[in-house]
């Protein structure tokens, strides 16, 4: 639209200033700011899967990489949409390529990751038709993992203002079902865990396959997770909480095996407690009816 044509519409007379602007194209282009996080939450995800590949049981320190850069990644993720909220450069664009950052972070990254430490790298001893049926099986569910992923970030995208089938408090915002950086976050705490050492036996790995199908259907369920969206870091803050981040980073410098395993499994079983506890407590506080009047009584 021409600058003409906007001061015609301006001079209209019933004309709002909304509707004005409304009128107007959005930008297309791309923000330098916030899209450098993004970018490098692709770099990062586009490492770890090359890591992913490089992996093996004589060569474990590929996986632990490969989960180092998903975990490094879940910060980039957190910061591009709130830097582009703080410095008002928010664009549709932006939130199309931090869409598909994710994706390639913390959904083929993670599928990859898990495949191929918890299934492909299964000792050859093992009967061949028993490990190859396990190979498959393993294939799928982590396939199964990655199309959770972007059908719960598809959600995402489309919902307005969506309410978990177990609304929490009124003074706290939620997820509708796991986000997928945290379930990305999940399977790398994991294998960070086990400093890249693959799994070795058959039975493990069905409990893998087991978790990782669980992890995903979390991530489409309509379950509560806590998203920490209240939290603001811009205002004045507590001495305590200044002293409290700096415990965190140094817990997370020097034992973050432990630390991150402990974050990532307490994440995912608070989503499961919550809906639990709902319905534990709509089962045990529903208002009693009394029976009517008999006749005759």
């Amino acid at each position: 639209m021409s600058s003409g044509e906007q001061r015609f519409l301006r001079g209209i007379p019933g004309l709002r200033a909304d509707e004005s602007a409304r009128s107007r194209p959005r930008p297309r282009g791309m923000y330098l700011l916030p899209s450098m996080f993004t970018a490098m939450n692709i770099a990062l995800g586009f490492y770890a899967i090359l890591q992913s590949l490089e992996g093996s049981a004589q060569a474990p320190h590929y996986f632990d990489h490969a989960a180092i850069a998903i975990l490094f990644a879940i910060p980039f993720d957190a910061l591009d949409g709130r830097i582009a909220r703080l410095t008002n450069t928010a664009s549709e664009f932006g939130r199309e390529l931090d869409s598909l950052a994710d994706v390639i972070t913390y959904g083929v990254a993670p599928a990859l990751l898990a495949f191929s430490w918890g299934f492909r790298s299964l000792p050859e001893w093992m009967p061949p038709d028993y490990r190859v049926r396990l190979v498959q099986f393993g294939g799928f569910v982590c396939f199964l993992f990655l199309l959770c992923g972007a059908s719960r970030l598809a959600r995402f995208n489309i919902s307005v203002n969506p309410v978990p089938k177990n609304p929490g408090r009124p003074g706290r915002k939620y997820f509708v079902g796991m986000p997928i950086p945290a379930a990305a976050g999940v399977v790398a705490a994991i294998v960070h865990g086990f400093i890249g050492y693959p799994i070795f036996n058959w039975w493990i790995a069905i409990i893998w396959a087991l978790l990782v199908a669980f992890i995903g259907f979390l991530m489409v369920s309509t379950w509560r997770f806590w998203s920490g969206k209240e939290i603001n870091l811009t205002g004045r803050q507590p001495i305590r909480l200044v002293v409290l981040v700096g415990l965190s980073i140094y817990l997370l410098v020097f034992f973050s095996r432990e630390v991150l395993l402990a974050l990532a499994f307490a994440y995912l079983f608070s989503g499961v407690i919550a809906r639990l506890a709902y319905s534990w407590q709509r089962r045990h506080h529903r208002p009693h009816v009394s029976p009517p009047p008999m006749e005759g009584f």
